[in-house]
């Protein structure tokens, strides 16, 4: 992995420039130079005030016996970025006092998992667990996820660190946090955690098929890892299941990515892992995010099982184990979906919010109240299950795929993955997908100094207003996010996005004809918006 340089000037920052570094429940940030137009915000005195402020907010959950020591595991994907951040979160932890666990190239999963381990040989479990990564973004990002043996941190708890990590910042001197606090007492060690984590995992699937100790023998899979950190999951997971995985790509990590974007919802990298099953003749293909909390798989036949037909075929093998239970997704799922999880299932389609976390702590939130659900998953392949801590686990999820194959061949069963293919057989799907970004101008005069946020709601109740005067339209009667409306035979979603100055409109339709359509609805409700970008609609509709 290339190292990589960022700037170590420790100069005075507002507390609104920490805060900009918050992405929802993670820590984003620019940490390598050279992309004009994105100066570096992710420097090395940033992430050491950063790592502090995570160990004192760490020190007041515990609320422990300040005698005792603590310790934090951190682990990092493949970024060139990864071994500068690696070294300065570790400064800024050992100079409040914390022992240091170094995973090197890890996934996320498993450094939630190093806090609930119990191993002393190892040091686990780790009292807090950092993840240094930014997910599928470009090679010069990167960023923080947290975790405690009680799941990753929300946005409250982010915003919390950054706000203490602006004050421990102001206290930096030239020489760095080591002088705030002594860190002769504090230890570093390095651990193979990726070997623990791995072994649970092939654990996992040796039971469900009856402890065989090769269950996968014959099995072919191919492994696409996009050059992140999940080259692992063929030495470790599938090679001691028996599986053969020759044909398997892109396993060495390299944070320039010079393949694909390491990610399941991205055209380029599907068409890679289709192209690799079928030019090896494989059984099945799997592809992970640079991270591994997200994946995706391929069958026999070059079949993508990601987005709606993931949720399905998870959705089948949950409700195989816990019938009738509640099914939680994201606000972009299909009508489709809803039908295949109630209709053919017998289970239960709660469609909630898109962002990972949301869909996860409202899972969470429903079984706190009475509503039994084993599943939280979202189309861009976060899947999180009960039975896993309700994290969300990309090679978890994968294995909850190879424990049916495994299942299927130990009971005699034959025919690859068709065993798996077979699961989603009834899933109504669209001819026509389409998802488009209109973008608001913050500088609009249209605003009138308000903020996007507003100015996107005001579209979104204009948009429903409409709606509701127009007999061939049905607005979806439960929807937590944005405005959903059935007609045409298909449906649309216009929602405001979490974090940016972008209203993404999702579109299904039976034909192309229906789908201009219904993006004319959008269209003639929303025009009179003059800082909204129509561009990519009118595209749309004066294509077809």
């Amino acid at each position: 992995m290339a190292a990589a340089s960022s700037s170590t000037e420790v100069r005075p920052l507002e507390k609104s420039d920490f805060l900009k570094l918050q992405n929802g429940s993670d820590i984003r940030g620019v940490a390598v130079a050279g992309v004009d137009g994105e100066p570096v915000t992710l420097t090395e005195p940033i992430s050491e005030a950063i790592a502090s402020a995570f160990a004192a907010w760490l020190s007041d959950k515990k609320k422990g016996d300040a005698s005792m020591a603590m310790s934090v595991s951190i682990g990092h994907d493949s970024r060139i970025s990864a071994s500068m951040l690696q070294d300065a979160v570790s400064q800024g932890l050992m100079s409040a006092g914390i022992d240091v666990l170094h995973f090197g190239l890890a996934s996320t999963p498993a450094m939630f998992n190093s806090t609930l381990t119990r191993n002393e040989e190892v040091g686990c479990p780790a009292d807090g667990a950092i993840m240094i990564t930014a997910s599928h973004l470009p090679y010069n990002r990167n960023g923080f996820k947290f975790f405690t043996n009680a799941g990753g941190l929300g946005k409250a708890d982010i915003k919390d660190i950054l706000e203490r990590a602006s004050d421990i910042y102001n206290k930096i001197t030239d020489e760095g946090l080591r002088d705030l606090q002594g860190t002769s007492s504090v230890s570093v060690k390095k651990v193979d955690y990726m070997a623990i984590y791995a072994s649970d995992l092939v654990h996992a699937v040796r039971k469900a098929a009856g402890n065989i100790e090769k269950p996968l023998e014959g099995f072919h899979i191919v492994v696409d890892a996009g050059n992140g950190a999940g080259g692992f999951f063929v030495d470790k997971v599938l090679g001691p299941l028996g599986a053969v995985t020759s044909g398997s790509q892109f396993l060495e990590p390299d944070g320039m990515f010079p393949n694909h974007i390491p990610n399941p919802e991205d055209k380029a990298a599907m068409t890679a892992i289709t192209q690799a099953v079928l030019n090896n003749k494989a059984d099945f293909g799997i592809i992970f995010d640079t991270d591994v909390d997200r994946s995706a798989a391929v069958d026999s036949t070059g079949r993508e099982l990601n987005r709606n037909r993931l949720i399905a075929l998870i959705s089948a093998i949950i409700l195989e184990e816990h019938p009738g239970t509640t099914i939680v997704t994201d606000s972009v799922t299909s009508d489709g979906l809803t039908l295949f999880i109630e209709k053919k299932l017998g289970g239960k389609h709660h469609r909630f919010k898109r962002g990972y976390k949301n869909v996860i702590d409202e899972a969470i939130r429903l079984n706190s109240i009475g509503e039994e659900s084993h599943l939280a998953i979202e189309t861009s392949g976060h899947g999180a299950l009960k039975e896993n801590n309700w994290l969300d686990d990309g090679a978890y999820l994968m294995v909850k795929l190879l424990n049916k194959l495994a299942s299927a061949r130990a009971s005699g069963i034959k025919g690859g993955s068709k065993v798996l293919t077979d699961l989603v057989e009834g899933l109504q799907e669209a001819a026509v997908t389409v998802e488009l970004r209109l973008k608001i101008d913050q500088n609009h005069a249209d605003l009138k100094g308000g903020s996007f946020r507003d100015y996107g709601e005001a579209v979104l109740k204009h948009l429903e207003n409409v709606v509701d005067s127009d007999l061939k339209l049905v607005k979806a009667p439960i929807n937590y996010e944005g405005v959903r409306v059935s007609g045409f035979g298909g449906w649309f979603l216009l929602r405001l996005s979490l974090h940016d100055p972008v209203l993404p409109l999702n579109i299904e339709a039976p034909s192309n004809d229906e789908a201009v359509k219904l993006a004319l609805v959008v269209h003639e409700a929303v025009r009179g918006f003059s800082a909204l970008d129509m561009s990519s609609l009118d595209k749309l509709i004066h294509r077809n």
